[in-house]
């Protein structure tokens, strides 16, 4: 494959991860949401890349998937978690009398918005607000915890 005709190893892709910086106000919207909630942030990417950028964002809890990486740091494939694993997540909780609020972006993610007590699109693309009407749409990170906030004050969580 492309990875290995370059020689790229995982830890080439990771220190470019690590050079990254958070979306501004990522930190300070998940240490609010946090102080109020538990919080997990449900992601289809690979926990070894994730790893560098949950550390800058303290570390929250983060369910995804896993890369198949040999001791010479080459990536040989990969471990889905499950299919749609983001929405079995939500309706697990559920099923533990969890309310859940969600908030994804994108067609990935209107499976778990639907199964959740209140779905919010964050910053998604328009076709994508055209096609699911039903969830409230934001573009801030102000505007995604006003939406929270009033969805948990709708559901008596606040």
């Amino acid at each position: 494959g492309i990875l290995d005709k370059h020689d790229i190893k995982i830890e080439d892709i990771t220190s470019i991860i690590d050079s990254m910086e958070p979306v501004e106000g990522a930190i300070e919207f998940l240490q609010g949401l946090e102080s109020k909630w538990p919080a997990l942030i449900l992601s289809d990417t690979f926990s070894q890349f994730a790893k560098p950028m949950m550390s800058k964002l303290g570390n929250p809890t983060l369910f995804c998937h896993t890369l198949a990486i040999d001791d010479t740091g080459r990536i040989e494939g990969w471990n889905i978690r499950c299919e749609d694993h983001k929405r079995k997540t939500v309706e697990a909780l559920g099923k533990l009398n969890f309310k859940v609020i969600a908030s994804g972006d994108s067609y990935n993610d209107t499976s778990m918005l639907s199964s959740a007590n209140a779905g919010i699109l964050f910053k998604p693309p328009d076709n994508v607000i055209a096609e699911f009407p039903q969830f409230p749409v934001v573009n801030d990170f102000e505007g995604l915890m006003s939406t929270i906030e009033s969805s948990a004050s709708d559901m008596g969580e606040l």
